[in-house]
């Protein structure tokens, strides 16, 4: 979940804290450390997400790859998912996640461990997820190689029906999408950030 700033636009403060919006952890806030470009999805964005998926994610598995705050994988846990983890690099941001999961009531589905997004993705290949958080950092025209990676190591974890939600700096369409297995199933665009979720397509 952490964005560089894209040339060429202002950047904005990044707020102090965020909250969960719904489920047992409803309000719960989430601090925002003042790291490089640690930029937590926007609440309406997330609102979106979660009105997409349903509000109910009893029993999914779920992995927040590029987890910062912990925004969303924390969300999918507090809507009754089964588990969620979060992988994160960075170690100041890898002790506030445990402390804020100390801190939760509940909270034994979430694990978070420390290391890198793709290789995290990578050793859950053939995992049978439901659902993937894919919120890397990225700056315009900088990272499509990232995000290809992410998307196919992602995919490669995916149930038949599982799902991945995507952050990007430009829309990702069915043509690009296609020779890596995946669909466009709902899209949207918040100022610079292209959100999407994408689903499996059936293997050949």
């Amino acid at each position: 979940m952490k964005k560089p700033a894209i040339a060429g636009r202002p950047t904005r403060a990044a707020p102090q804290e965020v909250r969960i919006i719904g489920g047992r952890w409803k309000r719960t806030p989430l601090p925002v450390l003042d790291r490089p470009g640690l930029r937590p999805t926007p609440v309406r964005v997330r609102e979106t997400l979660f009105n997409w998926l349903g509000h109910d994610l009893t029993g999914w598995r779920c992995v927040d790859a590029f987890a910062g705050t912990g925004a969303l994988g924390l969300e999918a846990a507090s809507r009754g998912a089964a588990e969620v983890v979060l992988i994160e690099q960075d170690a100041a941001l890898v002790t506030r996640l445990n402390q804020l999961k100390a801190r939760l009531q509940g909270a034994e589905m979430v694990r978070i461990e420390r290391g890198d997004a793709l290789a995290g993705l990578r050793q859950r290949h053939g995992a049978g997820l439901d659902l993937v958080f894919l919120d890397p950092p990225f700056a315009e025209g900088a990272n499509e190689a990232l995000l290809t990676a992410a998307l196919q190591a992602a995919r490669a974890t995916l149930s038949a029906t599982g799902l991945i939600y995507l952050e990007a700096p430009h829309a990702w369409n069915n043509e690009v999408l296609a020779p890596l297995g995946l669909a466009l199933d709902r899209h949207g665009k918040a100022g610079a950030v292209a959100f999407h979720l994408l689903r499996a397509l059936p293997a050949e």
